[in-house]
Parts: structure tokens; C-alpha cells; sequence
């Protein structure tokens, strides 16, 4: 059981970049933890971090890519008597590849973290918020979901389910108590770039000032704190984003494709 007066937070996706400077942005405004991610001991450092600022941190390894998880979380959650207020669905894959030559189980994984496991786990921590007529829902999206992304197709059009979703959402629980903030950084420094095997990509590689996880994190918790229905990490991210939306697609599809190429791309298609 939760009892402490501090309302409790939950972060997916905690065992490092955003997710864990999010959870220690809510540590330091008066929240309690409860994180979850694939790796126990990142989350395990993290906890004990939490703790030495007066948060209360509860560890809870789920793989989100597995069908199933978010119930099996939800569950667990309930079984424990952790009554979330605040749901920050952070977790998210990325791959970098044409479609057709990509990893099927890859693709597959890659769906059920973005869309499937964050629908879901927002689908079954809402009801309880909405009853209590109180509850913060944070969707971690990306710049990236506002325009298609040749060589990572699939991720980017994950983050435009997830943008979509997020304000759709927000309207629709606009008289409930219920907020939900849809967080859409640019390209941020934290392992995605290497666990999406783009490290050698154009952008990884000419972005050497990438914004820091800490100050996507504050952003995102002053957003989320306001109530905000969207909020774009940093002015450069801004102008990008919208320039992917309404910008034409003639124009931002090649140069999404270029910065996406890597020289093993560069080779195979000399």
C-alpha cells in the first residue's frame, strides 16, 4: 500500500534518458515513484537517488514490447494497492532501415511499445483517475510525429498515433479533472540514437549539440504541471515541428531521408 501523502507517479521507460530525468523532476516537485523499464538495476541506482530527496521509489520490471504487458503492470499496480495520479507513458523504440529490409520482430516490437502498450496502460490507469475526478497523463511523443520519416517510417508514424491520440484525449476529458500533455521532444541526448542503430545517421552524427535529457525533462514537467495539451521541447524543436506540418512534404521528405542515411546506406546504394 501507498501511504504517504505525496501523490504517486508513474514513469514507463525509467531506466535512463527521458523517463529517468522525468521521474526525478516529479521526485523534486513532491512526488512518489513508481518506475518501470526492462533493466531492474539503471532503475535500482535510480530508486535509491529518489530516496536520498525525500521520494518513495517502487521498482517494477516490465518488457513492454511483450503483448500482455501493460495488463500484467496494471495488475500489479492494483495488487499493491498503487493508486497512480500521474501516468507518464515515456517508453519507446526507435529503428533506423528502409521497411522492406527491416527486422519483422523489430517492426512488431517497435508498435506494441508506442501505440499498443501505451494505449493500453492509459486505457486501463484513466478510469480510476477520472473517478477520483483528479490525474496528470503525460504521452511522451516526439517532433518527429509531425511529418513522415522516410528510413524510420514506422517510428515516426508511431509518434504521430501517439501526437493524435494525446490531444484527442485532452479534449475529451477537457471537463473531468483529468489533464493529459502530450510532450514532443527533437532529438535529445540519450541512448536512442544507438539502441535505433542510427548512430552513424547523418543527424546523429552532424547533431553534436542534442538537447539534454534534463531540460526535455523540466519542460516537459512544467507543461505537465500547467495542464498543457502540447508541449515542444525548445524553440529550434518548434520551428522544426511545425515546419514538418505544414511544410510541403516534397520538400521535408527528401531531407528527412538524407538526414536519416547512414554510410552502410550510402555504399549500398553507390
Amino acid at each position: 500500500m501507498h501511504s504517504s501523502s505525496r501523490p504517486l507517479a508513474l514513469v514507463t521507460g525509467a531506466s535512463s534518458g527521458i523517463g529517468a530525468a522525468l521521474a526525478r523532476e516529479l521526485a523534486q516537485h513532491g512526488h512518489d515513484l513508481v518506475l518501470t523499464a526492462r533493466r531492474v538495476a539503471p532503475m535500482e541506482a535510480l530508486a535509491a537517488e529518489l530516496r536520498s530527496v525525500g521520494a518513495t521509489a517502487t521498482i517494477i520490471a516490465a518488457d513492454l514490447a511483450k503483448p500482455g504487458a501493460a495488463a500484467t503492470l496494471a495488475q500489479d499496480l492494483a495488487s499493491r494497492g498503487l493508486e497512480i495520479e500521474v501516468l507518464v507513458n515515456n517508453a519507446g523504440l526507435g529503428a533506423l532501415g528502409r521497411f522492406d529490409r527491416m527486422d519483422f520482430g523489430r517492426i512488431s516490437e517497435m508498435l506494441q511499445v508506442n501505440i499498443v502498450a501505451l494505449t493500453e496502460l492509459t486505457r486501463l490507469l484513466l478510469p480510476g483517475m477520472v473517478a477520483r475526478r483528479r490525474g496528470r497523463i503525460m504521452l511522451v511523443s516526439s517532433v518527429a510525429g509531425f511529418q513522415p520519416g522516410p528510413r524510420m517510417a514506422v517510428y515516426f508514424a508511431s509518434k504521430a498515433y501517439v501526437s493524435s491520440f494525446g490531444e484527442a484525449l485532452a479534449y475529451e476529458l477537457r471537463r473531468t479533472g483529468v489533464t493529459v500533455t502530450v510532450l514532443c521532444p527533437g532529438a535529445t541526448d540519450t541512448e536512442f540514437f544507438t539502441v535505433a542503430g542510427a548512430n552513424d545517421s547523418i543527424m546523429a552524427r552532424r547533431l553534436r549539440r542534442m538537447m539534454p535529457a534534463a531540460d526535455v525533462a523540466r519542460i516537459g514537467y512544467q507543461g505537465l504541471a500547467a495542464g498543457r495539451h502540447l508541449v515542444i521541447a525548445g524553440l529550434m524543436n518548434t520551428v522544426l515541428a511545425f515546419a514538418g506540418r505544414f511544410g510541403p512534404h516534397r520538400i521535408s521528405l527528401p531531407v528527412t531521408d538524407m538526414l536519416n542515411v547512414s554510410p552502410g546506406d550510402q555504399a549500398a546504394n553507390s
